[in-house]
């Protein structure tokens, strides 16, 4: 799928709660934000990215060429999502976005959450993430709210260019 880029007004909308979970258009959507993802060496993936204003992501740590170091994972989807609670401690860490290609920011996020989200399943669950996982839930759940990683720069001097990045963590 075509991902939206940095300035498309879709990036900065509220995306819309899903209504109904267990329908094919959405499991069909999860399956394509997964192979886009996959695609682009991507460690998630929210629906406003591809243009679709609906409250889902896609969970999708692994490692690969942009995060070499990522915990891996099952591709999961999240739907309508909620942070129902976040540690004090917060770590500052790399950050980068299919949607902002070419940049990569140093990011406070919070080191543990509990979550609640639906499955394409129709579940609802709760659960307890930490460390990159983390980071990832609320790097996607900010897509849903309008927000992207810059907005979260505490410091223009966190922002640099993918190769320097890549000089750091290689």
């Amino acid at each position: 799928m075509d991902i939206a880029q940095l300035g498309n007004p879709i990036l900065r909308n509220q995306a819309k709660p899903i209504d109904s979970v267990a329908t094919e258009a959405i499991t069909q959507l999860a399956k394509d934000l997964i192979a886009t993802a996959e695609a682009n060496n991507g460690v998630g993936i929210a629906a406003p990215q591809v243009s679709e204003s609906c409250r889902l992501f896609i969970l999708a740590s692994r490692p690969s060429i942009r995060y070499p170091h990522a915990p891996k994972m099952k591709p999961t989807a999240v739907i309508n999502p909620v942070i129902l609670s976040r540690s004090t401690e917060m770590v500052k860490d790399w950050e980068g976005c299919l949607s902002v290609p070419g940049l990569r920011g140093l990011i406070p996020r919070h080191q543990e959450i509990e979550v609640e989200y639906t499955t394409l399943e129709g579940d609802r669950l709760r659960q307890t993430l930490t460390d990159f996982v983390a980071r990832i839930f609320q790097h996607e759940l900010d897509h849903l709210n309008g927000l992207l990683f810059i907005d979260r720069l505490e410091t223009t001097q966190d922002l640099y260019t993918e190769a320097e990045y890549l000089k750091r963590v290689l």
